[in-house]
């Protein structure tokens, strides 16, 4: 027989094992019971509404597809798989309660191509969230509370096509997700529909590319409205791309007028008096004479082989490139059409054939040729520039000629005779005439220069020169030659000009 000892330790070890078994039942890890908890039908491992709190174990490691949706997971760490699932390329975690992830969620995980967290109360994207699932094709985060994601949240997610992140609470558009191509190189498909962005960074959306474009979802959220906003749709709307077609209704932005604020398509902003917006069109591109010009082929899809067809009805393709002398229209790798040197004659429309697995596309480009060179008009802005330098360097000189010449004669100082005044310079006889003394005589004689001022008054009625008025001359105080009559009469109106000349005189 047992003794009392032995048979308590028997007994307690019965009721923790029955703990045990109550705190595994409730905690959701027992073991993957293929029978009760879960389907298992030969790769694929279906565990829905089952009240999961964590990861069944012993998931076996040729699993394919695994659905864990409908349950109550809370995290998602490293440790919910204990052996690595090579062959795993889909799971699905959506209408959970699972509000973390770890970097190390998916490490054991490497192949995984499809990931659905949709329904979830994830916030916020870590860094590098899920830069381990480098071969990820499709990422579902829709119907979330993610307000902010980390710049590294998707580095490493080289094959990241779709990424779905609509009925989120993000307020500003993730531009890095589409204008930084080395992050996410073949991501086609962006919802970001029915979040809180309000404005859109419209110069860099026009930029890029229609494949991309085509998939970029916007609809659904409080945008505010503008007229750039107004263009970049009205052009997807020329294009036909999907999101305009598919939810043309449901663009609306946010009009703030004076007294109220009101939701309008936005495609109506065109009869909005205080806007003012225009339809836009497509415009052609202009070059210059001997320019090298690539025309972009920018169909809705990728993976299109182009056809293009010249204003002359020629036929190019990649394989049948036009090479005549001095001049080349080539089809490069990615579609587009480069000529080299543009010419007058290859001015007109190109007409561009997509041809794919998918609906074929019919793209026109207009090419404005103009008939000179840059370089010519270059030249001519040179001209124009050395022509106001030019005119610029006569203001300046005329300026020194006016302001910084020397002094003339008659501010110079004057070595005057004894005796000698200012009134005798004025009614000096002076005559413009030159004189015919001998050198001896020129050197005895004191030079002076002299501007004549009327002495007498030479103004008849209202103020008019008298032309045959008489005016005293008297002789210079000190000159050997003797006066002239003293009342000299002036012979006509011209003489009274030479008396007031500019000219210097030397007496």
């Amino acid at each position: 027989m047992r003794s009392p000892f032995a048979l308590w330790l028997q007994h307690l070890w019965t009721f923790s094992l029955c703990l045990l078994w109550v705190a595994v039942t409730r905690a959701g890890t027992l073991p993957l019971n293929c029978q009760n908890n879960c389907i298992c039908a030969s790769d694929i491992i279906s565990c829905p509404k089952k009240e999961l709190v964590v990861v069944p174990s012993g998931i076996p490691s040729y699993t394919a597809m695994l659905d864990l949706s409908h349950n109550n997971l809370v995290r998602l760490r490293a440790e919910w798989t204990p052996v690595p699932l090579k062959r795993l390329h889909t799971l699905l975690l959506s209408h959970n309660y699972i509000t973390f992830v770890s970097a190390d969620a998916f490490i054991l995980t490497p192949h995984l191509r499809h990931l659905d967290l949709s329904s979830n109360k994830l916030y916020k994207l870590e860094e590098n969230a899920f830069s381990a699932l480098k071969q990820l094709e499709v990422l579902i985060l829709f119907k979330n509370s993610i307000a902010d994601i980390d710049r590294s949240a998707f580095d490493e997610m080289k094959h990241l096509q779709k990424l779905y992140l609509s009925q989120n609470h993000l307020t500003h558009f993730p531009g890095e997700l589409v204008n930084n191509r080395e992050i996410l190189p073949e991501l086609t498909l962006l919802d970001l529909s029915f979040n809180q962005i309000k404005r859109l960074p419209v110069s860099q959306l026009t930029t890029l590319p229609a494949w991309l474009s085509n998939g970029l979802y916007l609809h659904g959220n409080p945008l505010t409205c503008n007229c750039d906003m107004y263009g970049l749709f009205w052009s997807w709307q020329v294009r036909q791309l999907s999101p305009i077609v598919d939810f043309r209704d449901e663009l609306r932005c946010n009009y703030f007028s004076k007294d109220k604020v009101e939701a309008v398509n936005i495609f109506s902003l065109s009869g909005i008096k205080d806007l003012n917006c225009s339809a836009v069109t497509e415009a052609g591109m202009e070059v210059y004479l001997g320019d090298t010009v690539t025309l972009n082929c920018d169909t809705k899809h990728r993976g299109m082989t182009q056809v293009w067809i010249t204003p002359g009805n020629e036929i190019i393709q990649m394989e049948l490139n036009e090479h005549v002398k001095n001049h080349s229209i080539s089809v490069l790798n990615n579609g587009s059409l480069q000529i080299y040197p543009v010419r007058i004659e290859d001015r007109g429309i190109y007409t561009c054939y997509a041809q794919g697995n998918v609906p074929n596309e019919t793209l026109y480009v207009t090419l404005n040729v103009f008939n000179f060179t840059r370089h010519v008009h270059q030249e001519t802005l040179n001209t124009a520039y050395t022509t106001l330098v030019g005119c610029v360097a006569s203001v300046i000189l005329v300026l020194i000629y006016l302001y910084l010449t020397p002094c003339r004669c008659w501010c110079r100082p004057r070595d005057r005779v004894q005796g000698e005044d200012r009134d005798s310079i004025r009614s000096s006889v002076l005559s413009a005439t030159p004189n015919h003394e001998t050198t001896s005589d020129k050197a005895a004689l004191s030079r002076h220069v002299a501007f004549l001022e009327p002495s007498g008054d030479l103004r008849g009625q209202n103020g008019k020169l008298k032309p045959n008025g008489s005016q005293e001359t008297a002789g210079i105080k000190g000159s050997p030659f003797p006066p002239s009559s003293p009342h000299r009469k002036l012979s006509d109106p011209g003489s009274i000009s030479s008396v007031f000349s500019d000219t210097p005189i030397v007496v």
